[in-house]
């Protein structure tokens, strides 16, 4: 029984309390997706911009998965249209030069900077699975993607991660004695 495509049932039917109670139980799911997978800087522009996608949307939801599934599908889109709204006005600006570096804090813990090095499809999954906590058969439907291409993107991910810190100097990662 999914509990949260009851929420999303009663709110389609107009009950307020129903809407509020799935977007509570489902903001940590959703701020973490968009954390990870959206620029940092405008984090909670992105989870409100899913929300708001979501409840004009309310109705195509069938029940056809998860409604948990159909919400980080809906957040991973909107993390995807602002990364490239966000490239489009780099190309624009002809007087700065594009930095990718640039838009990175550089207090982000270790976790965070690594997550910068995967590339686009091994982020999504890395991020769903291992810090959203979601399945892998959810994440395949998420990404639109069998599960073994998740399995095998993640594995990837881990591989480049552990490289990555691999080859980073002891007193940079934090773990030196």
């Amino acid at each position: 029984m999914d509990l949260l495509a009851d929420l999303l049932d009663q709110a389609k039917a107009g009950d307020q309390t129903a809407l509020e109670s799935f977007i509570r139980q489902t903001q940590d799911d959703v701020w973490a997706v968009c954390h990870h997978l959206g620029d940092r800087d405008t984090v909670e522009d992105l989870v409100q911009d899913t929300y708001a996608r979501a409840i004009r949307s309310i109705d195509s939801y069938r029940r056809e998965g998860p409604a948990r599934n159909w919400l980080l599908t809906i957040a991973r889109r909107t993390c995807a249209d602002a990364t490239r709204k966000r490239i489009v006005r780099r190309r624009h600006r002809a007087d700065q030069p594009i930095d990718d570096e640039a838009h990175l804090d550089p207090d982000l813990t270790v976790v965070e900077e690594l997550l910068t090095v995967l590339d686009d499809e091994r982020r999504e999954a890395f991020v769903l699975t291992q810090l959203a906590g979601c399945s892998y058969d959810d994440a395949a439907e998420i990404l639109g993607c069998p599960i073994g291409t998740v399995r095998s993107r993640v594995s990837r991910a881990r591989r480049q991660l552990l490289a990555e810190l691999d080859a980073r100097p002891e007193n940079e990662t934090g773990t030196g004695s």
